[in-house]
């Protein structure tokens, strides 16, 4: 099985939906993180993917740098995991907007700074998994240095054990029995509609039971806009190329060893749009 994680900033791969990305990877699954920038300093790009290079290596994912929208109209996955497009960084929401926009047939999405409001997906987990995210996550030691984002993680998986157990399996359940959890909100394609995937705790040796029959197109919220879309609309003139924009792999010049970017397909500016974080 091929999943695609849409990491929007460096870092995204270990605070969105890790434990879930582990539970796939130890189950056989390839893991492609696709980091769709290196932040918004052009001076600290070389530190922050230097960062990823050593986190993914821990983690035990693919590495690949480039824009979700070349990606997934160019190769099939059989899911994709990324930002909700309400999780309110504006990175993260148009991140989420390339990929319902490409319109995958599965999609795992995450929210790290708003909330999941439709999550059907728990991953149970322990101390030791809890310390394999955090041990690749410390990779990031810029990042950390800013903002802690060990203790989000470990807070989040917390209180999760006690948000899973209701959100999902509906109000009165009883909690998980697990020190953490972690939630994801899965929707699945059908013809022109999404529908919300099934309720159930991961089972990563099958992890897509079909959808429940009369589940409602949840196509209104995956397209509704928030407060303050408007000011970060895809109309219009992109502006002038950051450094920061530029893509990595040919330093925004569409070309590597006289060939067009695979990276970029020789646009040179797969990071737009991707600042901040």
């Amino acid at each position: 099985m091929r999943v695609l994680h849409i990491s929007p900033h460096p870092d995204d791969e270990l605070i969105g939906a890790p434990a879930t990305l582990f539970a796939l990877r130890d189950a056989g699954a390839e893991i492609v993180n696709l980091a769709c920038s290196l932040g918004s300093d052009p001076a600290a790009a070389p530190v922050r993917r230097a960062e990823l290079e050593e986190a993914c290596r821990r983690a035990g994912f693919a590495l690949r740098f480039g824009d979700p929208a070349a990606v997934l109209h160019a190769e099939a996955f059989d899911l994709v995991v990324g930002p909700s497009p309400h999780d309110r960084h504006p990175a993260h929401v148009r991140a989420a907007r390339q990929i319902a926009a490409a319109r995958p047939a599965r999609w795992w999405m995450w929210a790290v700074w708003g909330w999941l409001a439709h999550p059907t997906t728990v991953v149970p987990f322990g101390e030791e998994r809890l310390a394999e995210i955090c041990g690749a996550l410390e990779a990031h030691t810029s990042q950390l240095e800013r903002n802690d984002y060990r203790r989000l993680v470990t807070g989040r998986a917390m209180a999760a054990t006690v948000l899973a157990a209701e959100q999902v399996f509906g109000f009165g359940a009883n909690g998980i029995p697990a020190p953490y959890a972690e939630l994801t909100c899965e929707v699945v394609r059908d013809g022109d509609a999404w529908r919300l995937g099934a309720r159930r705790t991961l089972d990563p040796s099958g992890p897509f039971p079909p959808p429940p029959p009369a589940e409602p197109d949840a196509g209104a919220w995956l397209y509704a806009r928030a407060i303050g879309d408007e000011e970060r609309d895809d109309d219009g003139p992109a502006p002038a190329q950051s450094p920061a924009e530029r893509c990595p792999e040919c330093a925004g010049t569409g070309q590597v060893d006289g060939r067009e970017c695979p990276a970029c397909e020789g646009t040179g500016n797969v990071m737009r749009g991707f600042g901040g974080g």
